[in-house]
């Protein structure tokens, strides 16, 4: 079981639990409660309605089952967000929708995605990471997310649209606020700065949409290109499915992978053993970044909606209850991982559902894979001996788990 600090009552964790307030501490470790959760309560009934699942077993039944737990969120969003861009763009995007639209948008995408398609991609990362580590090194210190782990998905998935370089600035920055909007109790302010968000992406994805129509590229490496040809036909996507869904492909691409390389870094950092395993192993990469996936899960939190009564852990579920699935607590479920506690960059195999399972299996996941093993694997090379050079800060979000900040310094003094 993942570990609960001496002089924690297990019991008064559970009881104090609630999505919808969370105390400053739970973003640094949530593990201790999910801990307590997974043990005394892995069906949890939370105080404003809905249950939390902490459980492997739990988790992947809803995912394998997705005509019983639906993804559809336009009830659950409705009063968050009311008449808005925002609520258009996150009940439009592929990650909350069940067939016929999720299967429209997913056949695209996944199209663009496959191992065959991505391959070609490596040289152009392996130049990437060079030019983003020889910057580091001629500082001699970084900020290892806005300076390298932010710089790696943004580029990608931009070059992938075929975003000029000149104009991607803004939109890391759009990505956050947009995303920072569906955490579980989200301020006034941080929806009326997504909704800003997604109004300047959208201005600036029509005017860029406009140009690829009449200037088409080979929709074979061109996502964007792709995603037109699939609109205006049959089954194909309409006009603002293509819009809302370019914004959800920017990002996921963008968020989930900068936490995979920021608390990949973070935990080899700080854990010089298994730092010095990798280093002494290269080829242990693959099993190092799925154990990042894992360890520290980039997306904690998943939501699906019951469709119809039914049974889950035990536990009587009523139709159209939300249900949220804690990713983070299932990935270090001991009934399904053995120390699940221990940060094991051999560990085989690996079950973790860091990228959901299922229907809903992250689209991006073989990219996502190719960025965290090239950039860690690159970073250590060049700088076995970086350390921390000042205390990182996290995110500050339940359903993203990463960094604002990490400081480095490259060498020691």
């Amino acid at each position: 079981m993942t570990s609960i600090p001496p002089g924690e009552d297990p019991k008064a964790l559970v009881e104090g639990f609630n999505l919808a307030s969370l105390p400053p501490a739970f973003y640094d470790d949530p593990f201790p409660v999910y801990a307590a959760l997974q043990s005394l309560s892995p069906v949890h009934e939370l105080p404003g309605g809905g249950l939390f699942l902490t459980r492997w077993d739990d988790l992947r039944t809803v995912y394998q089952q997705p005509a019983l737990f639906s993804s559809d969120k336009k009830a659950a969003f409705r009063p968050v967000f009311g008449h808005t861009l925002l609520y258009q763009h996150h009940t439009t995007s592929l990650v909350f929708n069940d067939p016929p639209l999720h299967t429209r948008v997913r056949r695209l995408v996944a199209g663009a995605l496959t191992s065959r398609a991505i391959a070609p991609m490596e040289k152009a990362l392996h130049h990437l990471l060079d030019d983003l580590l020889d910057r580091a090194e001629a500082q001699g210190a970084i900020d290892a997310i806005d300076d390298f782990a932010a710089a790696i998905p943004i580029e990608i998935i931009a070059s992938l649209m075929n975003i000029p370089p000149d104009e991607r600035e803004p939109l890391r920055g759009w990505s956050l606020a947009i995303l920072s909007a569906l955490e579980p109790n989200p301020s006034e302010d941080m929806k009326q700065t997504a909704e800003t968000a997604v109004g300047d992406f959208l201005a600036f994805l029509k005017t860029l949409i406009e140009d690829r129509r009449r200037h088409p590229l080979d929709p074979d490496t061109d996502l964007l290109t792709r995603l037109i040809q699939g609109t205006g036909i049959r089954d194909g996507l309409t006009e603002i499915e293509l819009l809302q869904n370019c914004i959800f492909i920017l990002n996921a691409g963008h968020e989930t992978t900068t936490n995979l390389v920021g608390n990949g870094l973070h935990l080899l950092l700080t854990l010089p053993s298994a730092r010095d395993l990798l280093l002494r192993r290269p080829a242990l990469i693959k099993t190092a970044v799925e154990e990042v996936l894992r360890f520290a899960s980039p997306n904690q939190l998943g939501n699906r909606v019951s469709t119809a009564d039914t049974t889950l852990g035990g536990q009587r579920v009523f139709a159209g209850t939300q249900i949220t699935l804690c990713i983070g607590a299932a990935n270090r479920d001991p009934a399904q991982f053995e120390n699940p506690n221990d940060f094991d960059i051999t560990r085989s195999p690996n079950r973790h559902l860091a990228f959901a399972s299922g229907p809903h299996m992250c689209a991006g996941q073989q990219l996502a894979r190719l960025e965290g093993q090239l950039a860690l694997a690159r970073f250590f090379e060049r700088f076995p001996q970086a350390e921390l050079a000042g205390e990182p800060k996290r995110g500050n979000r339940a359903r993203f788990r990463g960094f604002s900040s990490l400081p480095v310094k490259l060498s020691p003094d």
